[in-house]
């Protein structure tokens, strides 16, 4: 076994690095990437001479564009590219197969392989922008090490963001201007051969007026002729936009002509992201009747209305679908984390660190087949793994996953760490799978991650990779922590509030006050709390990550900001204390007895009734889910769960079942006693209160019309028309009004009792 290992080992500790002849610049940039990468992680600095062995010997082949060979031999390595892309993704690839550590380059396995991408367009926004958890405070070197990064997993394209976007004008993490950034990013990845795009929204109000029209194409013109490359500009529809199709085609004609001006081959594409119904027809219409020959294609993302392949469908097939999918958020976004526990989501929120990978593979492979390839949106190196495994399937979308994360382990972290660090990275995705309460597995990842802790050199521990599944790894440990403490804490003060009529009311109160406090009093897990701080401070070190409003001036909570929401109450404390503090002003003890009866039996259906916390996925049984992640990742068709806090109500307010867009919310309740009379109590809660709901029953039984939702939320009851359980069952149906713009949002129930009334 020995001997065979070393015959299939090859040591290029002293290799010299053959260059094409008369290289390009492009080439020699390849080069140089392939020279200092190994350099930088074995102190190793391989020359590059016209011969030498062993040898890593570049040179041009033929073939499918952007398609590399690969052969080993006993005297080195021969890398044949098909054009100057090949030869750096050739380069790339051969990086990711070597085991790299200081002091040590070897080749563990030989290779014989000849490989071209599936998908010709494979690419990430990267927005220099404050609204980024991140990368407003990158460093043009930064820049150029994240681009290599990209690169030698294969993606090919990169967007930038124009100075001014839906954002703000400045940030203080900026070391250059945005423009003078701008420039420098497109800079470098034309060194590198990469494709410069540009996601350009149009913001002013009215582009029917002449004044705006000439403002947008003086300050669009201005940014064009600054960069030294642009390959193609995509203006979102929406998000933000709000220009009608008609007037917005318009205006694309003409910045068209501009952007050609100064980047011949450059071009423009458009996404109808946003659309009402009646804009998407117009939208679909202009298309189909008149083939505007300047458009270059379509762009499918957040908000668009229907399936990518619905999209495909209707679009005319010379205009390409590109897709732009959102990889970096976890809830309110494109493609939530499926039933994700509400601990997490309030506590790490939408912009948290969301090592996805399977997921994301799933989603791939359904969505990508309608496209010629995808940008994906991202705000920061929060989704740094998605990336990668997005960039890898762009190019094979049958890699095995499991090989692409250990690749990405071997080459990020170090070849010790190919499979623990990449099983880490599945059980950090495995953590957010199911009830938080009851997954033990938590904890097992967070000692995974300690033991690599423990054993790592000083080097990789300053490794803002490795950092930031440490800082995942202890904060979903201390949230499962906090969850069952802060739920038991609650029992414990229910529990004393059910002795009141015995204590009395101020008594009973007080007690359960004082137990909810202990939550701030006597917290849990103090030194996973401590640990958890120290790797924020090291990540805003490393790679300037910005995980708190207060300590490093990100832009918002929201944005990232999760060390901030780190303590979020996990129970309904504040509730309880608002709670109490109005009970105390009640003029009788009688009253207040009855206030806290009111609280201890909140959720009681009654005799006969039936509850659900339609934001809790252990306690919906009634609850029509129809396909769920693995058939609907986007959730068009299915109910999927949200998240939008409220101050001072229930916890279960703060949680939400909802469908998108027309899509109903369905609840069944079977084996009814039809001769007996039903009530609902329902309370409508969610982010989007403005968007008014229906109820039906049943074939069409109207409930309530379109109704405004309260605001704040509260309990509101209606009764059930006695034909709408005549068979025993009962079938409820939520709907919102149809045709609507924007993310879809506004079909969203909180709780729902089915009372049985008394005879």
């Amino acid at each position: 076994m020995f001997s065979l290992f070393l015959a299939l080992t090859l040591n290029l500790n002293s290799a010299v690095v053959i260059p094409p002849p008369s290289p390009t610049p492009r080439e020699r940039k390849a080069v140089a990437m392939l020279v200092e990468e190994v350099e930088k992680r074995s102190a190793i600095r391989w020359k590059v001479a016209a011969e030498g062995a062993p040898s890593i010997r570049i040179t041009r082949g033929a073939g499918p564009a952007e398609g590399y060979s690969i052969r080993s031999a006993a005297d080195g390595v021969a890398i044949a590219g098909n054009g100057e892309r090949g030869v750096l993704f050739g380069i790339g690839r051969l990086l990711r197969a070597l085991e790299i550590s200081p002091s040590s380059v070897e080749l563990p396995e030989p290779l014989d392989l000849s490989s071209a991408p599936r998908y010709p367009l494979r690419g990430h926004q990267l927005g220099y922008r404050p609204k980024t958890n991140s990368y407003d405070g990158w460093t043009v070197a930064m820049w150029e090490q994240y681009i290599r990064d990209l690169a030698v997993f294969g993606a090919n394209a990169v967007e930038l963001i124009p100075p001014r976007s839906d954002d703000d004008d400045t940030s203080p993490h900026f070391p250059l201007p945005p423009l003078a950034m701008m420039r420098e990013m497109s800079r470098l990845l034309d060194e590198y051969g990469l494709d410069v795009w540009i996601w350009y929204p149009a913001l002013e109000k009215d582009y029917t007026s002449p004044a705006a029209i000439e403002r947008a194409m003086e300050e669009w013109g201005a940014v064009f002729r600054h960069l030294p490359r642009v390959d193609a500009v995509f203006v979102p529809g929406g998000d933000p936009g709000h220009t009608p199709p008609k007037t917005m085609l318009a205006l694309l004609e003409r910045q068209a002509a501009n952007l050609r001006r100064y980047h011949p081959k450059a071009g423009m594409w458009m996404s109808p992201q946003g659309f009402s119904k009646a804009w998407m027809d117009e939208f679909l219409g202009i298309l189909r009747d008149r083939q505007p020959d300047w458009l270059a294609g379509i762009v499918y993302g957040p908000q668009v209305r229907g399936s990518i392949r619905e999209l495909r469908a209707a679009v005319p097939q010379r205009y390409p679908i590109r897709h732009y999918p959102d990889i970096t958020h976890t809830r309110q976004c494109q493609f939530p984390v499926p039933d994700w526990d509400p601990a997490y989501a309030l506590t790490e929120a939408r912009e948290p660190i969301n090592p996805r990978p399977l997921q994301y593979a799933r989603i791939f492979r359904l969505t990508q087949p309608s496209t010629i390839g995808f940008i994906a949106y991202s705000e920061g190196c929060n989704d740094d793994v998605n990336k990668i495994v997005w960039s890898a399937l762009g190019w094979d979308p049958d890699a095995d996953v499991v090989q692409v994360l250990r690749e990405y382990s071997r080459y990020f972290i170090g070849p010790q760490y190919a499979d623990t660090f990449a099983q880490g990275i599945l059980a950090l995705e495995r953590n957010w799978q199911g009830p938080l309460a009851v997954h033990g597995g938590v904890y097992n990842t967070l000692r995974q991650f300690q033991a690599l802790e423990r054993a790592a050199a000083p080097r990789d521990r300053l490794n803002w990779r490795f950092q930031q599944a440490l800082y995942r790894a202890y904060y979903d440990a201390y949230t499962r922590r906090r969850l069952l403490y802060e739920t038991e804490l609650e029992e414990e003060a229910l529990e004393r509030l059910r002795q009141a009529a015995r204590t009395g009311s101020a008594a009973a109160m007080s007690e359960a006050e004082a137990v909810l406090d202990r939550a701030v009093a006597r917290p849990v897990a103090e030194d996973w709390r401590g640990r958890i701080f120290e790797l924020a401070e090291a990540l805003y070190q490393s790679v300037r990550m910005q995980l708190s409003v207060a300590r490093y001036q990100a832009i918002a909570v929201g944005r990232g900001a999760n060390l901030d929401t780190l303590d979020e109450p996990l129970n309904s404390r504040p509730w309880l204390k608002a709670q109490f503090t109005r009970i105390r002003r009640m003029a009788s003890e009688q009253e207040r007895l009855e206030a806290i009866g009111r609280i201890v039996n909140r959720t009681d259906p009654g005799p006969g009734g039936f509850y659900d916390d339609l934001g809790d996925v252990s306690r919906q049984p009634r609850l029509v889910k129809g396909k769920g992640f693995d058939g609907d990742p986007q959730f068009l068709e299915s109910a999927l769960m949200g998240v939008s806090p409220f101050p001072e109500t229930p916890f279960a307010w703060t949680t939400h079942a909802q469908s998108l867009r027309e899509a109903p919310l369905e609840m069944r309740y079977p084996n009814l006693d039809p001769a007996a009379r039903y009530r609902l109590r329902v309370v409508y809660a969610g982010d989007s209160q403005a968007r008014r709901i229906r109820l039906t029953a049943g074939n069409g039984i109207q409930i309530h019309p379109l109704i405004d939702k309260k605001q704040p939320p509260e309990p509101v009851e209606f009764a059930i028309p006695p034909e709408a359980v005549r068979d025993g069952e009962l079938r409820l149906r939520w709907t919102q009004e149809e045709g609507l713009g924007g993310n879809g949002r506004g079909c969203q129930v909180a709780e729902v009792w089915l009372i049985r009334e008394p005879r």
